[in-house]
């Protein structure tokens, strides 16, 4: 296996994106970000340069590694740019069909070696694959948020991924100094397959009035050591993207526990998605 990953497309505008990029970035690969507009570009590496910034501030990074990394990174609007990348990471909305069609225009558009990923944290990777005409070179790659911060990757191979695809996305999440887990192409992996059942139930428990919403938090923080309780976490996740992996869950499963309860759909409804939307379980206002 001569190839090996040195120039990486992220498709995507998210905090998702933009926090691979860095990640990539700063551990020395080329990376060219791209997002539908130019503006928006631009200000995920303006973001980029402020993240990194705040890193030289606190003496975690030198301020010449941190002129090399944001030296690497380019900003585009043309999907086309990422044509001649190595490996192209895509953090698109939470949608199969949107993401089916990227993949599509991906594979029109990339060079035959091109590894194409996705950072989906629940949706079937097989399915996007299969819009490639080159399924043996697609994968998952789910980065967690923070990006730059968090160490865990989980690579997910699906039914049609090669032994050299996997091995070399390996390579790149180590790379960038992440943990990687081998995991199977199935709704949630490891980590999400975990949680969100844990989450759908503190609700649950909210619900039936076991104890109130800040002693479930203190509880889970004080028994179990968890760095937050499981609302604040619903809060920092969004709880329409909690809704939707709960969603996604029951699907693959029709298991109850991953039935979303309908406290958390109401609030949706009433857009309290959490911190983005400033309330959700707490209020972020104030």
């Amino acid at each position: 296996m001569s190839m090996s990953i040195k120039r990486v497309g992220i498709v995507g505008s998210g905090i998702m994106g933009a926090g691979i990029a860095e990640a990539a970035a700063v551990n020395g690969f080329e990376v060219v970000l791209r997002s539908r507009a130019q503006a928006t570009a631009d200000a995920m590496l303006a973001g980029m340069e402020k993240s990194l910034t705040r890193q030289v501030d606190k003496g975690k990074l030198a301020a010449e590694d941190r002129d090399a990394a944001l030296s690497r990174v380019r900003a585009v609007s043309d999907l086309g740019e990422v044509a001649a990348c190595d490996l192209v990471i895509e953090s698109v909305v939470e949608d199969l069909a949107v993401k089916k069609h990227l993949f599509n225009e991906l594979d029109r558009i990339c060079a035959d070696g091109t590894i194409l990923a996705t950072n989906t944290s629940t949706l079937p990777v097989v399915d996007l694959a299969m819009e490639t005409g080159r399924p043996d070179k697609v994968c998952g790659v789910h980065f967690f948020n923070p990006a730059p911060v968090m160490t865990l990757v989980e690579l997910v191979r699906p039914l049609t991924a090669s032994d050299d695809t996997m091995t070399l996305v390996r390579e790149f999440a180590e790379a960038c100094g992440k943990t990687p887990v081998d995991v199977k192409d199935q709704a949630g992996f490891v980590v999400n397959a975990l949680l969100f059942p844990y989450l759908n139930n503190a609700v649950r428990l909210l619900d039936q009035g076991v104890a109130s919403m800040e002693d479930i938090d203190t509880a889970m923080k004080g028994g179990c050591g968890f760095p937050m309780g499981p609302f604040a976490l619903l809060d920092l996740v969004g709880l329409d993207t909690s809704v939707a992996i709960l969603d996604a869950l029951y699907d693959e499963f029709r298991d109850p526990n991953f039935a979303a309860m309908p406290l958390l759909r109401r609030m949706v409804a009433a857009e309290h998605l959490g911190r983005k939307s400033g309330r959700g379980f707490y209020d972020y206002h104030k």
